[in-house]
């Protein structure tokens, strides 16, 4: 499959020696869906930007469609579409007059109904820029970033703004364009956003990648947890030795990368010794909690880790894992 993005040890550094972006490489084949993530000033605008052709890299390369985006931005800007976090528009214009002289500037640019269509906004054609919503401008943003039909697509943060309807429509649509060959790189806080919408994501932390892959992937590296409550009269130390608990009086929370053998084991004494268990809840990790799991980690000199396998431990050290669920 053909990359339309590449990026190649990367480097953004601003006056003063700041460096926003270290180093990084990736690349996004074609008819994908890629969303970078990052904790606050992790990098992931000045990433975009290089990419967009806004500026020139420190060091290291980029390629959009097989041109440097900055160099050869003649070659590249017909062919991509940019929606930036806010747009700025002249606030006496409406919506239509908006579009067509957006539409005037861009190289073969699909009629500006036909724009207004795709994003839900025909019916406000007549509406002064003035008298929008901020969702509302967000989808007017959309539908320009749409004028030129872009074999590569830009959305800096799609949705803020947008109510959980707007939202949806704007993935349903995102969806759908993807299906029809054109690449997008989005940037988003909402996690679950990326996660309903990335073909792959990465997220970033001062200025790396500290992981990649699928949502799937990306979150399969976390544990998985089992919540509950046990009767009065129990203790967590009664549980089989095979799990790695964690309590909270009778709140216990188990943190496994084995899910379904867990639960089975869990259940199976539960059943075995007559312990209801209150408020039983199971699920694997979302990218939420990989998310919130790299940002909680932002500044621990020990650097990322992950969970240790309970199966070496000894009887003994049962009791210690039993600690405070925070």
């Amino acid at each position: 499959m053909t990359n339309v993005i590449e990026a190649d040890g990367l480097h953004r550094t601003y006056s003063g020696g700041f460096e926003a972006v270290n180093g990084i490489s990736f690349a996004v084949p074609r008819g994908e869906i890629f969303a970078l993530l990052g904790t606050n000033g992790a990098g992931k605008t000045s990433t975009v930007e290089l990419l967009e052709g806004l500026a020139r890299p420190t060091a290291g390369t980029v390629r959009v469609l097989g041109h440097d985006p900055y160099t050869e931005r003649t070659a590249v800007r017909p062919r991509i579409g940019v929606m930036l976090q806010e747009g700025g528009f002249p606030s006496e214009l409406t919506v239509a007059e908006t579009v067509r002289m957006w539409a005037g500037c861009t190289t073969g640019a699909r009629p500006a109904g036909e724009a207004l269509e795709m994003v839900g906004m025909a019916g406000r054609a007549k509406v002064r820029i003035k008298q929008l919503s901020g969702g509302e401008r967000r989808r007017l943003d959309l539908a320009l970033a749409l004028l030129g039909r872009p074999e590569v697509l830009f959305l800096d943060e799609p949705s803020t703004g947008l109510d959980a309807e707007g939202r949806r429509d704007t993935w349903e649509l995102v969806r759908r364009l993807r299906d029809g060959g054109t690449t997008v790189l989005l940037t988003t806080h909402y996690l679950e956003e990326a996660e309903t919408l990335a073909d792959r994501l990465a997220i970033m932390h001062k200025g790396r990648i500290v992981t990649s892959g699928t949502p799937a992937e990306v979150t399969a590296e976390r544990p998985a947890r089992i919540r509950f409550r046990l009767p009065e009269g129990v203790g967590a130390e009664r549980l089989p030795l095979g799990l790695r608990a964690a309590a909270d009086g009778p709140r216990v929370e188990i943190r496994t990368h084995e899910l379904q053998d867990a639960l089975g084991a869990l259940l199976a004494w539960a059943a075995e010794k007559g312990v209801r268990l209150d408020a039983l809840d199971a699920r694997s990790a979302s990218l939420e909690e990989a998310f919130l799991e790299i940002a909680s980690r932002a500044d621990d000199p020990t650097g990322f880790r992950t969970d240790t396998a309970s199966a070496s431990r000894t009887p003994d050290s049962r009791t210690a894992d039993l600690e405070e669920i925070r």
